[in-house]
């Protein structure tokens, strides 16, 4: 059996528990191979909008919960900064439970000496902030296809068909909507640590992993675990990698997308 890997920060979002999409099974697999010094929680980590409708609460949701008090108990930094899902922690921020600490955001600030705005992201969508009842509405559908996804997931291994395929993200990719969506969010965010001096962002919300150089400022998203599995670490050298593990386990290993590393030279005034 191979050691856990030591990285200095995991970024984790849109983890969604209480939900029937919620992959904890495969968090729960990703976090047996990753010690760190600080884990961030960003955001709709509880799903308080789909619960609200109904409750699926598996044994592997309640063990990622008893793992996360566990590492702060042993001294792992855990941030947790609510999401619109789990808005109603918000009123919570500045306090501490059970050693994890709640916040609105928070910046980051990288072993090399970058540092980071860390938010969910709910603040660059202009749907969820004004029309609430679209976001909803959008989220009763989006639930839908992971979960018909599932259905088809299950359809392509027993016809033998290796890989993993996401309905969901087919349809992101594929609605000229949609990807204005992303790339208006993407731009927004960006302003948003450009304004405050910062380096970069790394938020959540929008389900769209990514680690994206814009100018000199870095974009990145933690994308989620309802359907691509995916996360941010920070390797101890302070660079950023995407690892995208794989919702149904025919990925034997994880897979990592890398950044080009940052220096003076490849940056540029935006």
């Amino acid at each position: 059996m191979r050691g856990m890997a030591t990285v200095r920060s995991i970024f984790l979002s849109d983890i969604h528990l209480g939900t029937r999409a919620c992959q904890a099974d495969q968090l729960l697999d990703f976090l047996r191979e990753y010690e760190t010094e600080h884990l961030f929680l960003i955001g709709d980590i509880i799903d308080f909008w789909s619960m609200s409708r109904s409750i699926h609460w598996t044994p592997a949701q309640n063990t990622f919960v008893q793992k996360i008090l566990r590492r702060a108990r042993r001294g792992e930094r855990v941030v947790f900064i609510p999401g619109n899902h789990d808005e109603a922690l918000r009123e919570y921020v500045g306090i501490a439970f059970g050693d994890i600490e709640v916040v609105a955001e928070h910046v980051h600030q990288l072993a090399d000496g970058r540092r980071f705005l860390l938010l969910h992201g709910d603040e660059f969508d202009q749907i969820t902030r004004h029309h609430r009842w679209v976001a909803v509405l959008g989220d009763v559908a989006y639930n839908l296809l992971v979960r018909l996804n599932g259905l088809l997931s299950y359809t392509r291994r027993r016809l033998g068909i290796a890989g993993y395929w996401s309905l969901a993200g087919y349809a992101k990719r594929r609605v000229k909507t949609a990807l204005q969506f992303v790339f208006d969010f993407e731009d927004s965010a960006i302003h948003s640590a450009h304004q405050r001096g910062l380096d970069g962002i790394i938020c959540g919300h929008i389900h769209s992993a990514a680690i994206r150089q814009v100018g000199d400022l870095t974009y990145v998203n933690c994308g989620d675990w309802v359907d691509s599995c995916t996360a941010i670490v920070e390797r101890l050298d302070g660079s950023l990698e995407l690892i995208a593990w794989g919702s149904t386990r025919l990925i034997a290993e994880p897979v990592t997308v890398i950044p080009a590393p940052y220096t003076e030279e490849t940056a540029c005034v935006s």
